[in-house]
C-alpha cells in the first residue's frame, strides 16, 4: 500500500454527461443547440424581442397570408392586445444568477488551485525520516483500507532536563497512537505510557520474539525511530501507516501563532524548571512557554507521567480547536504563521502527504478526538526499575479493535474505563 494515498478521492475533476462522451457544460460543435439553435439565441422571427406581448401570436393552426390574421389586435401606442404599458421590461434573473454562479466556481476554483499550491509548498517544507525501510520482516497485515494508524511521537529537544549528550537524539516523551477511521469523521488516540515493560526486537528487521524486555523508550536507543516503529507493531499488532515525530519545544511557536490557549489546572504547582512559573488551580491562558512548562511537569502530580500524559493529551486538543476556530482561519496572517510554525516542529516519514492529509481531514475538530490510555496495571519494580506494567488482555482487545476499525464498539463496551485506560 502506498501510505501517501488517502482513499476516498478519485482525482477527476470533471464528470460526463452518459453516453454523450462530453463533460457537463460542454458546447456541441460550431456552438449550436440540435435543430440548428444557437446557444443563448432564439428561434423565434427577427425582430421580435422576448416578452414584447406577442408570445402566442399568431395562434397555431392560424395562416398567416393574404385572408388570414396578419398579426395581433393592437391597442393605442401599437402595443398589442391594448395592454397598458406596464414600464421598464424586467431583468432577466435567472440568467443573471447563471453568470453570477459561473463567477463564483471559477473564482472557487482559482482559490483551490492556490491554495493546493501553497499546501504543496508547505508539504515540501517537512523534515523528512526513513521510518518504514529497514522494517522487512513480520510487520503486521493492514486489514481496513481507508482506515489509517499513525505513530505520534513526542520528543523535547528543548527539554531542560536532557543532558548535553542526548540533546541531540532521538527521545520520545509520548508515543500516541492515533487511529482514523475509514470515514474520516473522528479520531482516537491512545498514548502508550513511555516506561511500558514491553518486548524489544533485537534489530529493525527481527522477529518480534527475538528481543529483550525493557521500557519502550529505550527502542529509540537501540535503533531509533524505525526500532521504535516495529517495536510498537510488534507490542499492538496493529499496522502503521505513517509517523509524525513532534518536537514540543518547537510547539511554542506554534502556540504563539494562534495567540496561547487555555487550559486546565487541576491543581496548584511552582514549576521545577526556571524561571519557576506558578500555576494556580482553574483554566488558565497560557503562552507558548508557559503551555510547554506546564505540561513538562510530572513530580508534583501523585500520578506522575500518567498526569504529564493528560496535561500532553489536553494541550493537542486545545491546540486543535483554536487552529480550527475561526479566528484563526479567517485571518490569512495568522493561519499562515500557525501552520509555518508546525511544519518547522514536525519530522515525517517519506510518504506522508501533508496535503491529502489536509483535504481528508479537514472536519476533524476537538470534539471528534477521544484520548485513551493502553490499558495498564499501573507502575512496579522490574529488574531494579519503575516500570509500567500492561494489562495484556485488555490492551489485545483494544489493539484488536484498532486494527479491525472498530473502535467505535469498543468505545461503547469499555466506556467507564476508557479514559483512564
Amino acid at each position: 500500500m502506498n501510505r501517501a494515498s488517502v482513499p476516498g478521492s478519485s482525482g477527476r475533476v470533471g464528470t460526463s454527461r452518459p453516453g454523450s462522451g462530453r463533460t457537463y457544460g460542454d458546447r456541441p460543435p460550431g456552438g449550436q443547440r440540435p435543430g440548428g439553435r444557437a446557444y443563448g439565441g432564439t428561434d423565434r422571427p427577427a425582430g421580435r424581442a422576448y416578452s414584447d406581448g406577442a408570445e402566442d401570436w399568431p395562434p397555431r393552426g392560424a395562416g398567416g397570408g393574404p385572408g388570414g390574421p396578419a398579426g395581433p389586435p393592437r391597442g393605442p401606442g401599437g402595443r398589442p392586445g391594448g395592454r397598458p404599458y406596464k414600464g421598464k421590461r424586467k431583468p432577466h434573473w435567472g440568467r443573471i444568477a447563471l453568470v453570477a454562479g459561473v463567477a463564483v466556481l471559477v473564482i472557487g476554483l482559482v482559490a483551490a488551485i492556490s491554495i493546493y499550491g501553497y499546501a504543496n509548498g508547505l508539504n515540501g517544507d517537512l523534515k523528512r525520516t526513513d521510518a518504514f525501510s529497514d522494517l522487512t520482516n513480520g510487520r503486521p497485515v493492514k486489514e481496513v483500507e481507508g482506515a489509517l494508524n499513525i505513530l505520534l511521537v513526542g520528543s523535547d529537544s528543548r527539554d531542560p532536563d536532557a543532558t548535553k549528550e542526548a540533546q541531540n537524539a532521538w527521545r520520545a516523551d509520548t508515543l500516541i497512537v492515533m487511529h482514523i477511521p475509514k470515514d474520516h469523521k473522528s479520531a482516537q488516540l491512545v498514548s502508550i505510557p513511555r516506561d511500558l515493560w514491553v518486548n524489544i526486537p533485537s534489530a529493525n528487521d527481527a522477529d518480534c520474539n527475538n528481543g529483550s524486555r525493557n521500557k519502550i523508550n529505550a527502542a529509540f536507543a537501540f535503533g531509533g525511530l524505525p526500532r521504535a516503529v516495529h517495536t510498537v507493531e510488534c507490542m499492538t499488532d496493529v499496522h502503521l501507516d505513517h509517523v509524525l515525530a513532534i518536537d514540543f519545544g518547537g510547539f511554542k511557536e506554534v502556540t504563539d501563532a494562534l495567540g496561547g490557549v487555555d487550559l486546565k489546572v487541576e491543581q496548584s504547582i511552582t514549576s521545577i524548571h526556571k524561571p519557576h512559573r506558578k500555576f494556580t488551580k482553574g483554566t488558565m491562558h497560557m503562552d507558548g512557554a508557559q503551555a510547554l512548562d506546564w505540561i513538562r511537569q510530572r513530580k508534583q502530580f501523585a500520578r506522575g507521567d500518567f498526569a504529564r500524559m493528560q496535561h500532553q493529551q489536553e494541550f493537542l486538543k486545545a491546540l486543535m480547536d483554536k487552529a480550527a476556530s475561526g479566528g484563526t482561519l479567517s485571518n490569512p496572517a495568522k493561519l499562515n504563521d500557525f501552520l509555518k510554525a508546525v511544519t518547522k516542529a514536525i519530522t515525517a516519514d517519506k510518504d506522508f502527504s501533508l496535503t491529502d492529509m489536509a483535504l481528508q481531514f479537514r472536519n476533524l475538530r476537538g470534539e471528534n478526538l477521544t484520548f485513551l490510555t493502553s490499558p495498564n496495571k499501573g507502575s512496579e519494580t522490574i529488574a531494579g526499575q519503575s516500570v509500567v506494567v500492561s494489562d495484556r488482555e485488555k490492551a489485545l482487545a483494544l489493539y484488536q479493535a484498532m486494527s479491525a476499525d472498530k473502535m467505535t464498539e469498543w468505545m461503547a463496551a469499555n466506556t467507564s474505563k476508557a479514559a483512564n485506560g
